[in-house]
């Protein structure tokens, strides 16, 4: 994947659109000391690119009921393409399941699981991950405290 290049008026306008999705043309442009149509062009170009990929909404999940965050280590099995593409379809219609990354280390994957409870967040283990004919074996950690949470990343300079 080629990088897109960034000089500081996109720096600008990238971070401004990180802090405040909702930003109109008019107070996006004033954030990043450009013209409204400057800024417009500049954004449209970053979307062209690829660089940004969509706007969203962030939701407080402990108003929502989801009091439980866990770090779910899974080993599959057996490897090769035919149970990684199954246990990539199992976990992508899984609502609970935030993100999946396949990693280094003792286990192959390391997902980012959300669930009201334990008694909720015990089904999606044992009910749903290890009832997966491909999975091996599964660990947790449960989350006691968010210290950050953020989706904003860091731009390089």
């Amino acid at each position: 994947m080629q990088k897109v290049p960034l000089d500081a008026a996109d720096r600008r306008l990238l971070t401004a659109l990180q802090a405040d999705a909702r930003a109109s043309g008019v107070e996006l442009a004033e954030r990043v000391r450009l013209s409204a149509s400057q800024c417009q062009r500049r954004l449209k170009r970053l979307e062209e690119a690829g660089l940004v990929t969509g706007y969203g909404v962030r939701l407080d999940r402990s108003k929502l009921g989801l009091d439980v965050v866990a770090f779910v280590q899974v080993s599959l099995a057996r490897h090769g393409d035919d149970p990684a593409a199954a246990f990539h379809a199992a976990v992508a219609a899984m609502p609970e399941v935030l993100e999946v990354h396949a990693v280094t280390g003792d286990a192959d994957y390391i997902l980012r699981v959300v669930a009201r409870d334990l008694e909720a967040f015990s089904d999606v283990v044992l009910k749903r991950l290890l009832a997966l004919p491909m999975v091996a074996a599964v660990r947790s950690s449960l989350s006691l405290g968010e210290v950050k949470a953020t989706d904003a990343l860091p731009l390089p300079a």
